[in-house]
């Protein structure tokens, strides 16, 4: 046995025994299928690396380039038509036939699993829910909706819904003269409203600037003549139509329902969509708190 043998021996036990010393120190039961396939699976591979670098080490040493040349070549550099070894052939073969069987036998598709059972008490919780409370009076909406809003809104709207000075959209004072400024500028067609999408520019100049001050004013006052490019969809109340088009007088429960399942892009970033994290009655909860912020 050369040297070489004995140093990959050795290096083969020291991976083995590390691998036995993680597992008793995270104290995996091994005698769960998966945990022991897991666990022989890592000895293989120990073995067959150490096993399969000595191999073509000592090749690399002793052999020598033979074999029938290629036609093509590169530079004068040609290549040698050698045959696939055998050992990467088997190796192949031999995970297709184990990945058969994991996804079959050993850990089949359509089996249990934790995640899936997660999935299913949720469901059959949410539908309790819903059930429980489908018929909820103002305040009982309104005393939800804060605990949804300061779990799931208040971490980038603040805890008052102010936005963190910026940071993200502030409920307690409308539209800033900025975004309405934006959404004009670039349009809008994410919400889902049957009028479809806003174009951009439909405002331009003092035009654009004077919309974007009597909208984020809360539409009081005086309304400016080009404004009329806004009614056409919003109305000339601004209330979206009875929706359908965004209502830019107040958050009305179809804005809030439309932004909680598609999201929103606006002038100070992203608000991803957060439609698989509420229930009906919860979305209509948190419009319903939202309407009682300062500024609605």
């Amino acid at each position: 046995m050369n040297a070489l043998m004995v140093k990959g021996l050795l290096f083969a036990a020291v991976l083995i025994g590390a691998t036995i010393y993680v597992v008793k120190s995270m104290n995996i039961d091994l005698s769960d299928p998966i945990n022991l396939i897991t666990m022989i699976g890592a000895v293989a591979i120990a073995v067959l690396s150490v096993g399969v670098s000595i191999k073509y080490i000592n090749q690399m040493k002793t052999d020598t380039a033979g074999g029938e040349l290629a036609e093509e070549n590169w530079d004068g550099i040609g290549e040698y038509k050698n045959e696939l070894p055998s050992g990467w052939a088997f190796s192949f073969l031999g995970t297709l036939i184990w990945a058969a069987w994991y996804w079959t036998i050993g850990y089949p598709v359509n089996g249990y699993s934790q995640i899936g059972e997660w999935n299913e008490e949720v469901k059959a919780y949410n539908t309790k829910f819903e059930e429980l409370h489908k018929n909820a009076d103002a305040e009982t909406l309104k005393e939800m909706g804060e605990s949804i809003f300061l779990v799931q809104c208040a971490p980038c709207h603040g805890t008052t819904g102010d936005g963190l000075s910026g940071k993200a959209h502030d409920f307690t004072s409308r539209m800033s003269e900025a975004q309405v400024l934006n959404v004009i500028e670039k349009g809008s067609n994410q919400l889902g409203y049957p009028m479809g999408a806003m174009p951009p520019m439909m405002a331009t100049g003092q035009d654009a600037k004077d919309i974007a001050k009597y909208i984020a004013g809360g539409m009081k006052g005086e309304q400016p003549a080009s404004f009329a490019a806004c009614a056409s969809c919003h109305g000339p109340d601004g209330k979206g139509m009875a929706g359908m088009a965004p209502n830019l007088a107040a958050y009305d429960d179809t804005l809030v329902t439309n932004v909680v399942k598609n999201g929103k892009k606006g002038s100070i970033g992203t608000m991803p969509a957060f439609n698989d994290r509420m229930t009906p009655v919860q979305v209509k909860a948190l419009s319903a708190y939202i309407q009682t912020l300062k500024g609605n």
